[in-house]
């Protein structure tokens, strides 16, 4: 072989070598793009799992237990909570305390609807009165079931400001179990307004500006252009707010336990559950409670979804 061979021949031999070095970093730049995202995600999805997940599995573990919360030991029982649960009529007749909540949620959708589509219009102080209504949503719960007890207790708030109206009543207003969860479920309907109300009013800033234009040149007024715009375009922010408030109707807690403490006809599902579990020490059933609330609401928003499903919206 002559010289000039072997120098030909070296480049295709080095050539050949670095072939495998060349295919090296693109596997590499590839491995590392992919692990990149979940290097993100790790920290978020440990505490998602730590504190969702994990203790949603060690619910439905003691649900089949007679744990009492307190001793170390428990026994396995089946499914024996259960059929105590579905076995006892009293421990679901606190679902009817929850239409109180539902008739309460169909007012409060429809205040927050209202306002929400007044104020996307150009109207004085509209900032002000946005501000108003969603200010009570971020108060703590706890804070407002005190405010409110003060208020509707005998010779309150309630009763002075009647009084000056010339309106002078002895209703105890938390004494009986109509008036109470009615009290109780307006009290929900000031707290969670604020909550629909900016879920609407996003939702309605979202449709095109150019569609009210040329509705108002077709001649269409304001209800024409809520019926024809307002409403077909809001619709699956309205399907989401009827799902929480269905929900929230059947998981009731802060304001009627610091308020009554489910006294005088007022105790929700989730108040007797926890009963259960810290008055009775009966963890066990108190977490098979759970676990069929749990499952109602989410058997609740699979009908809803599957009546009304979240179709696409297209307005243009």
């Amino acid at each position: 072989m002559t010289d000039t061979t072997e120098k030909a021949a070296r480049p295709k031999e080095a050539a050949v070598a670095g072939r495998p070095a060349r295919s090296r970093a693109p596997r590499r730049l590839r491995l590392r793009r992919g692990l990149t995202p979940w290097l993100f995600l790790a920290a978020p999805l440990v505490l998602l799992i730590t504190f969702t997940y994990a203790p949603v599995a060690n619910m439905v573990a003691y649900s089949f237990t007679d744990w009492d919360g307190v001793s170390p030991e428990l026994s396995w029982t089946g499914a024996g909570n259960y059929v105590e649960l579905f076995t006892r009529p009293e421990l679901f007749e606190v679902f009817f305390v929850s239409g109180y909540y539902l008739a309460a949620s169909a007012v409060q959708i429809v205040v927050a609807l209202y306002f929400a589509t007044v104020l996307s219009f150009n109207v004085r102080f509209r900032n002000f009165f946005k501000g108003v209504l969603f200010f009570p949503y971020l108060i703590n719960g706890v804070a407002i079931g005190f405010v409110f007890l003060y208020f509707f207790q005998d010779g309150g708030t309630l009763d002075s400001v009647l009084g000056l109206l010339g309106v002078h009543s002895d209703r105890a207003w938390l004494g009986t179990p109509v008036s109470a969860n009615v009290s109780l479920a307006g009290v929900s309907v000031w707290r969670y307004l604020g909550l629909n109300f900016v879920l609407f009013l996003g939702a309605i800033q979202a449709v095109p500006g150019e569609l009210y234009e040329a509705a108002e040149l077709d001649g269409a007024n304001r209800w024409h252009q809520f019926r024809y715009i307002i409403a077909p375009g809001i619709r699956p922010v309205l399907s989401l707010t009827v799902i929480l408030s269905i929900s929230g109707s059947l998981s009731a807690f802060e304001v009627p336990f610091i308020m009554t403490g489910g006294a005088t006809g007022t105790e929700t599902f989730v108040i007797q559950t926890v009963k259960l579990a810290f008055q009775f020490n009966k963890t066990g059933l108190a977490s098979a409670a759970a676990v069929v609330l749990l499952l109602i609401i989410l058997a609740v928003t699979w009908v809803q979804r599957r009546l009304v499903p979240d179709d696409k919206v297209d307005l243009v």
